[in-house]
């Protein structure tokens, strides 16, 4: 892999710490914040109980406010170009998916080092992109 500066790096976001230090990672391998294409795939659910009443929710506007989340999180200039994109679905999938189909030249996300039964319990979403990803994966560790 060619540690010169990439055209496309997709980083996969779940909005903790160490997602946005694999965030800072890529940043340093680019020229151009555009560069960058961050991911957050959304669990597919249909309905959530508040209280005694149920609540359609909508996928669009679960979506609207992940994005919005987001932009928010990421009001320093040094983020302004960064590129959001909200999935849905098996988050490895999609990652992998997404990089690929943006011709991705790499992937940067964090590993939760998650182990044992808590590993097989939840899976590995870092596991999954490293096997189903068309393009070299760089998984960071604590």
């Amino acid at each position: 892999m060619s540690w010169l500066p990439k055209q496309k790096i997709v980083v996969p976001i779940d909005f903790s710490d160490e997602s946005f230090v694999a965030l800072e990672t890529a940043l340093a391998m680019v020229e151009a914040t555009s560069a960058i294409h961050l991911v957050h795939v959304l669990e597919e659910i249909s309905v959530a109980e508040i209280g005694e009443m149920w609540l359609v929710v909508d996928e669009d506007t679960r979506k609207r406010h992940v994005e919005q989340a987001l932009r928010e999180r990421l009001k320093d200039p040094k983020f302004a170009g960064v590129q959001i994109h909200i999935g849905a679905g098996d988050p490895g999938s999609e990652i992998a998916s997404l990089a690929q189909k943006l011709g991705a030249e790499l992937i940067v996300l964090p590993s939760h080092g998650r182990t044992g039964i808590t590993r097989l319990l939840i899976g590995s979403v870092a596991e999954r992109v490293v096997r189903l990803a068309h393009c070299p994966v760089l998984v960071l560790r604590k």
